[in-house]
This record gives C-alpha cells, sequence and structure tokens, in this order.
C-alpha cells in the first residue's frame, strides 16, 4: 500500500503541537501511565511503546509500564483503552491493523473514529519477504512466477487476520495477480517462526522483527517492500526492483488516547513524545531496525486513520476478505 499524502507528511512533520504557546494540564503525570500494545511482544507497537515509556518515565519521574493485550487483531487492547476514563494514564500503541479494523469485525464494541483521540504516529518501516529454506525462489519475480503456476498451492503466515503482515500479502496479491492462501497466526513471532521453520512459504516480516535473523543467517530474506533499499541491508533488493513494479508497504506505529481526554493533556503527551522521537538517540535505535521515527501532530494523526479506514474498507470488499 502506497503512503498516503498524510502519512508522508506525518513522517517529514516538525511536531506541529510543539510549537510556543500550548498550556499543559497541571500536574500531570502525577500517577503511572500504562501503554497497552495489542500484539505479542516484538512488533513495531511494542518497540515504540517500549522505547517512548522509558523516556517519558525519565523525564517525568512517573513508572511507564508497557501492557501486551494480545487477540482479536489488536482489538482487546483497543476496547480496554477506549473504555479507560480519559485522564490520559492509559494509552495504547497501535498499528495499521487498528485502521483495518472496522472493515474486517462488523460488529466491534468500540468506534475507532470516535472513540478515540490521535496523539501523534510514532514510527514507519518495512516489511521483509521472508521466505521457507526450501522454497525454490530468489527474488519476488520467482515468488510470483510459481505463484501463479500454481495458483493456491502457496500459502503465507500472518501475524492475524487485518494485521499489516496480512495486508502487506494482500496488496502484493492484488497488484501481481496470484492467489495464495492465507493461514493467521496469534502474532508476529509465531507467524514469522513458521515460514524460518519451512512449515508455510512465505511471512512479510517487519524490518525490525526479522532483521536479527536474516543477519544470522536464519531466515531467508529476498526484498524489502520500501520504495528503495534499506542502509541496513544494502543487498536485499526491493520488491518493485525485483519482481512487482510500484509495490511498496509500510508497517507504522502510533499513540492513541481515549476519545474525551482534554486536549491540553493530547498536546503534553504530543510535545513529550515528538520530543523523543526527534532525539538522535532514538534514530540510532530505529535506524538498525530500518524503520525511522514519524513524529507529527494529533491532528494529522486523526486525518491518517481516517483515510486509512476508508482505503481497508476498498481492499478488504475487493478482496472479499473475512473473519472466520
Amino acid at each position: 500500500m502506497r503512503l498516503s499524502r498524510t502519512r508522508r507528511g506525518l513522517v517529514a512533520a516538525a511536531g506541529l503541537s510543539a510549537l510556543p504557546g500550548i498550556v499543559f494540564s497541571q500536574g500531570y503525570p502525577a500517577r503511572p501511565i500504562r501503554i497497552l500494545v495489542g500484539f505479542t511482544p516484538g512488533g513495531l507497537p511494542d518497540i515504540t511503546a517500549r522505547l517512548i515509556g522509558q523516556k517519558l518515565s525519565e523525564n517525568w519521574k512517573q513508572p511507564v509500564t508497557v501492557e501486551n493485550r494480545a487477540g482479536a487483531g489488536g482489538n482487546i487492547a483497543a476496547q480496554a483503552v477506549a473504555a479507560a476514563p480519559p485522564d490520559g494514564y492509559t494509552l495504547l500503541s497501535i498499528s495499521s491493523a487498528h485502521t483495518s479494523a472496522p472493515a474486517i469485525y462488523p460488529k466491534l464494541p468500540f468506534d475507532v473514529a470516535r472513540d478515540f483521540a490521535g496523539i501523534t504516529m510514532t514510527a514507519t518501516g518495512p516489511c521483509l519477504l521472508i521466505v521457507a529454506p526450501d522454497l525454490p525462489v530468489k527474488t519476488a519475480a520467482d515468488l510470483v512466477a510459481l505463484a501463479k503456476a500454481k495458483p493456491g498451492a502457496l500459502n503465507y503466515s500472518s501475524a492475524g487476520i487485518g494485521s499489516g503482515t496480512h495486508f502487506a500479502v494482500e496488496t502484493l496479491k492484488a497488484q501481481a495477480g496470484i492467489e495464495v492462501v492465507h493461514i493467521p497466526f496469534k502474532g508476529i513471532p509465531e507467524a514469522l517462526a513458521e515460514a524460518v521453520a519451512g512449515r508455510v512459504h512465505f511471512f512479510m516480516a517487519p524490518f525490525a522483527t526479522a532483521i536479527g535473523l536474516v543477519k544470522d543467517g536464519r531466515a531467508k530474506a529476498i526484498a524489502v517492500t520500501s520504495p528503495k533499499r534499506v542502509a541496513e541491508t544494502p543487498g536485499i533488493p526491493t520488491v518493485a526492483e525485483s519482481g512487482v513494479p510500484g509495490y511498496r508497504y509500510a508497517i507504522w506505529s502510533g499513540l492513541l488516547a481515549p476519545a474525551k481526554t482534554p486536549r491540553a493533556l493530547i498536546e503534553q503527551l504530543n510535545a513529550e513524545v515528538v520530543r523523543i522521537l526527534r532525539l538522535p538517540e532514538t534514530a540510532q535505535r530505529l535506524a538498525p531496525l530500518g524503520t525511522e521515527a514519524a513524529p507529527g501532530s494529533p491532528d494529522d494523526f486523526d486525518r491518517l486513520i481516517a483515510e486509512e479506514v476508508a482505503g481497508f474498507n476498498r481492499l478488504v470488499r475487493a478482496a472479499n476478505i473475512k473473519v472466520e
């Protein structure tokens, strides 16, 4: 999926809400803050939540805990945050799965638009196309050719229906005109392990999660989903240059608060998180993971979410994706 105009703006944004003149909420934070993550550890929402949480705690002198509540494509954690008091003490670290949820789950116990307030997008990065060690392919073009020669014979793992790793392949299917079988798992670690072990044919793994295994030679990566090669892995071509022209896909993460959280708290959280994301130390920690910080304003993040909800609705209808 191409980066939307809003998302491109977010990646380059300078944190508009951190401008002078903002009135912060007095006395906040006065007690521990929780950041809920709707996925198992190791994915981008988890990585960024822990990085941000550590820095928030250091600066604000209050504990910031990260809780992984995996399940239902991130919806378990989202429901808990939607129902939490709008006081700035319970936040949600999301991925693009949050914006695909309305199209996948027709009876969500929350409304993606009305029940949350955006704080900022936090980071963005590509996926690595990981293939089973014995799969006879060396490039994305080889994989596409094999899938076309044997429609429905190849399968792929994902971190769950509606996850970014699911839609990375759905986008590939649509652009390359192939038919492959989806096998969803509970989270990224399980989906990656299945591909590395050869029990599934391939997996679009978040770069940050898979790069260690690739460097150790334990995972076979044949392409990266970014529009250009990643500096950390210059020998791995993009999907676009190695078989599917125009293909690109980014995994992103961001922070939300419950709806009706006072604007002063949203602005205070945004200003501090943007500051953390701009630190040279943050860039140094994210770069080896093929990931870059993506600070922006709360309003821009809300617009991004609305755009992606609409985009995923179109893709889900076109691909006839349903929760089994």
